[in-house]
């Protein structure tokens, strides 16, 4: 139409005129229906995506619980210079907070908050609050024959830090560090570091696990890709039949066969391999968590990896070996490289799944093959310490990206290929 409205010099203006005005009506036409039909990809990615995310991130820093339930202490404390117990009348917002708080049922939310950042306040608010028949002025003195921890500056210092809007205690926490009553903030001693530690032991589990898929899957993928097709889709069912089966069936399958009693020892038992006092511990440790996943995300290396050896020319192979190339010299230097994108591929996607899973190393993990995500799921379904959980969920998530952008600079993603 560009063309004809191009070559339409003889026309009249009017005429013109009127070609324009239809070819822009008709792109903008073809604008809405191409939006229209990409609105339900873009509305999905949103809501299952991006919004969850972003909720993650503001839970992260979010910190209303204290300033919303203790909401006169709060703000008498914003003038407190911390270097000696408050005067009365903090106590009194302080007490008038707990009587309030109490009779609205809402007291116990700032408390559980502020236990989170320090053990025992919240023994220290909710028994006040259960004695709150004795609280009358003078409220300092009152306030510290109930509970001597009113006494403490650094409770009220804690109140006082957690009283802003935003907070930064769920990644200092997350981070296995604490703040000092004059506001430092340090690492905790080594034997109390959970959260790096559990960092650094699903980075390289998953690293092992992906190992342990490429080494067990390429000869696996390489088989299927050099038989005749028809042999090669019955043989692919088997690839495809744990995808079939439960999860959680897989995964107790394995508890079965690792345990001390189970199938795996009595077969080395009968064997004579070991003694059947020295049965070897496999399930409910770091073995059967790395046996276990890589046997559930084994297919997702082979299905890669097949799809691009299937791309692969025989006649190459052969090539070289006419040339003189010995059968290992062959395919290292002339089949290997070319998987080399499918191996990029499986891998990626291997060390991902595992990277976030937290089923599994809950089934037969025990404490030495707990991953991270179990951690973050305990936060969110035990303790309901949402703000620690998506703080350690961002964590993971920059971890992530962190790991892939290297991944990126030293394979490319361009580099990968699924056939």
């Amino acid at each position: 139409m560009s063309i004809s409205v191009e070559a339409s010099g003889d026309l009249a203006p009017e005429e013109q005129k009127r070609l324009k005005a239809d070819l822009s009506r008709s792109l903008r036409r073809n604008k809405i229906r191409a939006s229209l039909l990409v609105a339900p990809l873009v509305i999905f990615i949103i809501v299952t995506f991006v919004a969850p995310i972003g909720n993650m991130l503001w839970r992260s820093v979010d910190n209303p619980l204290v300033r919303d339930f203790m909401p006169q202490t709060t703000l008498a404390l914003e003038s407190w210079d911390e270097q000696e117990l408050p005067d009365e009348a903090i106590y009194a917002a302080l007490a008038q907070d707990i009587i309030e708080g109490r009779k609205a049922k809402t007291i116990g939310k700032a408390a559980k908050r502020l236990n989170y950042e320090k053990g025992g306040m919240r023994s220290l608010v909710m028994g006040t609050a259960r004695k709150h028949k004795k609280i009358e002025a003078p409220y300092k003195e009152s306030l510290i024959k109930i509970k001597k921890g009113w006494g403490d500056i650094e409770n009220w210092r804690v109140i006082k830090r957690l009283g802003s809007s935003f907070t930064a205690s769920y990644y200092i926490a997350a981070f296995d560090m604490e703040t000092s009553p004059e506001g430092d903030v340090s690492f905790v001693d080594e034997k109390e570091q959970i959260y790096l530690k559990l960092f650094w032991r699903t980075v390289w589990m998953s690293l092992l696990i992906t190992a342990m898929t490429v080494l067990l899957g390429y000869p696996v993928s390489y088989l299927l890709a050099s038989m005749p097709l028809k042999t090669a889709n019955v043989l692919m069912i088997l690839v495809l039949l744990p995808f079939w089966t439960s999860l959680l069936v897989r995964t107790s399958s394995w508890i079965a066969m690792l345990q001390a009693q189970g199938i795996l020892n009595d077969l080395l038992v009968w064997l004579g391999i070991i003694a059947d006092e020295a049965r070897v511990q496999m399930i409910y440790n770091a073995i059967g968590t790395v046996v276990a996943m890589t046997h559930i995300l084994l297919p997702f290396m082979i299905l890669p990896l097949y799809s691009v050896m299937k791309t692969v020319p025989p006649s190459y192979l052969r090539a070289a070996r006419s040339l003189g190339a010995t059968p290992w010299t062959a395919f290292w230097q002339v089949y290997l490289p070319q998987t080399v994108p499918g191996i990029s591929a499986g891998a990626i996607l291997v060390f991902i799944l595992s990277i976030g899973y937290y089923i599994t190393p809950a089934l037969v993990g025990g404490q030495s093959g707990q991953f991270i995500g179990n951690l973050i799921a305990y936060h969110m379904q035990g303790s309901l310490n949402w703000g620690l959980a998506a703080a350690l969920g961002v964590m993971l998530l920059v971890l992530v990206l962190g790991i892939y952008g290297v991944y990126n600079r030293i394979v490319g993603v361009n580099n990968v290929k699924l056939g």
